[in-house]
């Protein structure tokens, strides 16, 4: 018979879990009750394919991360219009440090845990364009509780979000859908049959010449371009895909440029992402005299969310 003391001890209970709740992704992170990150998972049960099945798909993730949390926060797209439970937006007199206190809860399932949505930001710009974000308030969050203060932060990614933080408050926000555009253009349209496929191999030159391109006309003309420098024979098919995401990259740093007055490239960038959201723009900022610190986005997510298990006091 084995001894007690060679037993496999149990495995540590799960005192939180988190859940970024995306639009087509979910990831789910399971704490201990010290805020460290035991278990987690990713899967496509994102806002659009739960809907009107929130509650069931939430358990269902619970189930396979073998948790039984005190409480749940999640953050996202599952607070909006496409959501769970639409919770309205806040504005940049709260402090980021205070999001616990704004928590919102939803309709508590049957043998469920309490859950509760993080809001996100909505701010104006100096025209009253309204700019939004949902989700990105939580890592930026956990940056600025891992030593990152006031200045600038880009979340590359489907829609890149650029914000400007002072004294813990967001100040600045600004939106590019570089990513979905590459995406699009990359897949349908005069662009994509003159891009050829995805398994073209990748041209660091043509990424250049991309970024060159960004600033020598409004964006719709230099897309064009792309398509021009291929039937006039002047780029290969298999480069334009690389040429369009230095255009797309370009457009995106040179606008963050002007409307800051240069201040984004007079100080080091963090970029909350991963290493392979990251390359791009790191292959971007020599020639633009930028600089960027990647901080990883899952460290940043998870660290955020200590800090609502202890606001909230979860045991």
């Amino acid at each position: 018979m084995q001894s007690l003391d060679t037993l496999a001890s149990p495995p540590e209970a799960v005192s939180l879990v988190g859940v970024d709740w995306g639009t087509t992704q979910r990831r789910v992170y399971a704490l201990s009750s010290g805020g460290a990150l035991l278990r987690q998972q990713a899967d496509a049960d994102g806002a659009l394919a739960c809907k009107n099945r929130f509650a069931e798909s939430l358990g269902a993730a619970l189930l396979a991360l073998q948790a039984h949390p005190t409480t749940v926060v999640l953050s996202g797209m599952v607070g909006s219009a496409l959501g769970w439970v639409p919770v309205p937006y806040l504005d940049d007199h709260v402090a980021l440090r205070d999001l616990p206190a704004h928590l919102h809860a939803v309709p508590r399932a049957v043998g469920q845990p309490p859950a509760l949505i993080v809001p996100g930001y909505c701010l104006r710009d100096a025209h009253g364009q309204p700019d939004v974000m949902r989700g990105e308030e939580t890592q930026l969050l956990g940056a600025l509780l891992l030593g990152h203060g006031d200045g600038w932060f880009v979340l590359p990614g489907t829609h890149s979000k650029w914000v400007q933080l002072h004294a813990g408050r967001v100040v600045a926000l600004r939106t590019y859908m570089t990513g979905e555009l590459f995406d699009l253009l990359g897949r349908h349209g005069t662009l994509a049959a003159a891009a050829g496929t995805e398994a073209a191999p990748w041209d660091d030159g043509a990424f250049q010449d991309g970024l060159e391109s960004a600033q020598h006309g409004a964006l719709g003309q230099q897309l064009f371009g792309v398509r021009a420098r291929v039937v006039c024979g002047d780029m290969p098919a298999a480069h334009a895909r690389a040429y369009l995401s230095g255009l797309l990259i370009g457009a995106e740093l040179h606008d963050v440029l002007r409307h800051s007055n240069g201040a984004a490239g007079a100080q080091s960038i963090c970029l909350i992402g991963t290493p392979a959201l990251a390359q791009h723009y790191l292959a971007a900022a020599a020639p633009l005299q930028m600089r960027f610190e990647v901080l990883d986005a899952q460290r940043a997510y998870v660290r955020a969310l200590a800090h609502f298990q202890t606001s909230l006091g979860t045991p």
